[in-house]
């Protein structure tokens, strides 16, 4: 009876344990929040006008920290491998003038869009509470919503003591698209057999080439400038394993 008993004891605790298990074919949802933390740098802007282009040197762009809800799909092809598809809504960033262009201030906003995919290595045994990992995939991101400041969407900023406003106009913008690897590590703690919650860091290597299209009295002005993002995107999250 006793041996029994110790059987039975054995078994429930085998049983609890499997519980916090993330083995392979399990699906895990994950829902939280991401902070992305852009570590800008850009190139002076390029302006072609009348036929010529010139370097506005000291000018530049930066752009503020943003933060969105997420959403992350993650199925274990092993215990230990997973493949993840992150999702979120996009975020919203601020460009803001710097150097020459400070005293414009916030040039112009624009929503992005970057749906990510990660293959995860998880360490410690499937059935661990504890559970670190690091990851490694790729984003596309592109953007949407572009709104300018009006300092900028009339042109303003192209005011020069050689052409005065001839340059100035009605201005618009394009932020193009791009692939941008990224590198990921965190780690899960489960609660039990289906609650988790769960922290990463992620760092995007991440640029685009902003254009400003003016159409001026003396015809189409275009400024370009390339802008490095390369995010370091924090995402804290609750998970649910099916």
């Amino acid at each position: 009876m006793k041996h029994n008993r110790a059987i039975g004891m054995a078994a429930a605790l085998l049983a609890a344990t499997s519980a916090h298990a993330q083995s392979a074919g399990d699906v895990v949802a994950n829902v939280g929040w991401f902070h992305f933390a852009p570590q800008v740098s850009s190139q002076p802007f390029t302006i072609n006008a009348l036929g010529a282009s010139t370097t506005s040197a000291g000018s530049g762009a930066t752009v503020d920290n943003a933060d969105t809800i997420g959403i992350t799909a993650t199925y274990f092809v092993t215990d230990h491998i997973a493949a993840e598809a992150v999702f979120g809504a996009p975020p919203r960033f601020t460009l803001s003038g710097t150097g020459t262009l400070a005293a414009l201030g916030q040039m112009g906003s624009a929503y992005e869009w970057s749906p990510t995919v990660l293959v995860k290595y998880f360490f410690n045994d499937a059935q661990s509470r504890f559970r670190p990992f690091v990851g490694a995939g790729g984003s596309y991101v592109w953007y949407s919503g572009v709104k300018l400041s009006t300092a900028v969407s009339s042109g303003a900023f192209l005011y020069s003591s050689t052409y005065g406003t001839a340059l100035e106009g009605a201005t618009s913008a394009k932020l193009s698209n791009s692939f941008a690897p990224v590198v990921n590590a965190g780690f899960t703690y489960n609660f039990d057999k289906h609650w988790s919650a769960g922290v990463s860091v992620s760092y995007m290597w991440l640029s685009t080439k902003a254009t400003l299209t003016t159409q001026s009295s003396v015809g189409t002005v275009t400024s370009t400038s390339k802008i490095k993002l390369d995010p370091i995107i924090t995402f804290a999250s609750v998970g649910y394993r099916f």
